[in-house]
């Protein structure tokens, strides 16, 4: 498969937006976000479209030509980061400020997330319900993994179900062994990719 892949910019905002709206409106995380579904499809989008604005302000967002597929990613340095980690807050300004598990989230899983070495953070990868299951999110990922392993970085995400465990571990990303649980809601799993683990 030859997946044409581009670096989404300003424009592209949107698109991607919608994209992850589809992709994960009925995710076991944003389910326990937004229990009530008519509510849910009202506001995820605002929630996840942070995302999309923090990926193009501080990382990249590689996007297919076809709009078929998006992977969001930040480089995070080694060490503890100054100050307080506002994106949970924008995300719960942004879509639902009276629901305090919009923030919770963020704060559960920025508390786990590594800062003893340098690495490449998938913040969010999605793929067009139709056509999942076609290989497309592995293409997309491909070269930034070929690119850590070449440039010796490791590479940190959150899956958000067992089945995309199971695919990220077929790519070279284990289990750190603590998986942060959200309260009364499911567990998310914290992933390393060791550079060269594929």
């Amino acid at each position: 498969m030859v997946l044409e892949i581009r670096r989404a910019g300003p424009a592209d905002r949107d698109a991607v937006a919608r994209l992850l709206d589809e992709t994960f409106r009925d995710d076991p995380v944003s389910s326990w976000v937004f229990p009530d579904a008519e509510h849910r499809r009202a506001v995820h989008g605002a929630f996840l479209g942070v995302f999309v604005d923090v990926a193009l302000e501080e990382g990249r967002i590689d996007y297919a030509a076809d709009g078929s597929c998006a992977a969001l990613w930040l480089r995070i340095p080694a060490g503890e980061p100054e100050g307080e980690d506002e994106v949970p807050a924008r995300m719960r300004e942004a879509a639902d400020p009276g629901n305090e598990r919009c923030e919770l989230v963020g704060r559960l899983t920025g508390a786990v997330h590594p800062t003893h070495e340098e690495h490449e953070y998938l913040l969010m990868i999605a793929v067009d319900p139709d056509r999942q299951g076609e290989g497309l999110g592995t293409e997309l990922m491909r070269p930034v993994l070929e690119r850590c392993d070449r440039e010796g970085v490791a590479a940190y995400l959150e899956a958000s179900s067992e089945r995309s465990v199971r695919l990220y571990e077929r790519l070279g990303w284990v289990f750190t062994g603590t998986a942060v649980q959200l309260p009364g809601g499911p567990p998310m799993w914290p992933m390393w990719r060791k550079p060269g683990a594929a």
